[in-house]
């Protein structure tokens, strides 16, 4: 397994859909995963550090199993079938067991963000799915720009305003 960060949160211009970029953290290698547009707004939201006013639903599982004395152990998305990814939640309960649960990788990755919970992508999938990044100075510039945008100045009513 290869462990991944969230890179990047895009709009894909030709899809008009989010698409999440999970680095490989021992490579220059990216991983591309679209994403519906809730899960993006509520990803957003948690890599600006920002909170609705109500819970979302990934708030609520954190809390739910955080009450229930569990936590969330990793997050490995494991399966890729027509396109479609497939990740699976490794949640240990208040006795120590751990409980394998399926889950879509839009939704894993938000709860594994708010839980602080590493991510991993299996090698089949990695193998299969993972993209070079580019290595010149110009692209560098544009994706240093780029994360300052997702990290100081986006907000959530921008973000939107693109994938809707």
């Amino acid at each position: 397994m290869r462990e991944v960060e969230v890179k990047a949160l895009l709009v894909d211009p030709y899809q008009n859909a989010p698409v999440l970029l999970l680095k490989d953290q021992s490579s220059e290698k990216v991983v591309p995963v679209w994403i519906g547009s809730p899960e993006a707004t509520a990803i957003a939201m948690e890599l600006q550090h920002r909170e609705f006013p109500r819970p979302l639903t990934h708030d609520l599982l954190k809390s739910t199993i955080q009450v229930l004395g569990g936590a969330l152990d990793m997050v490995v998305i494991d399966n890729i079938q027509e396109a479609t990814y497939y990740a699976t939640l490794f949640v240990r309960d208040r006795a120590g067991e751990v409980h394998e649960l399926d889950a879509r990788p839009s939704d894993s990755i938000a709860l594994a963000l708010r839980m602080k919970s590493p991510i991993y992508i299996s090698e089949e999938v990695f193998a299969t799915s993972a993209i070079e990044l580019p290595d010149n100075d110009e692209d560098e510039d544009q994706r240093e720009q780029f994360q300052s945008f997702v990290d100081h100045e986006m907000n959530v009513a921008d973000f939107k305003r693109f994938i809707q």
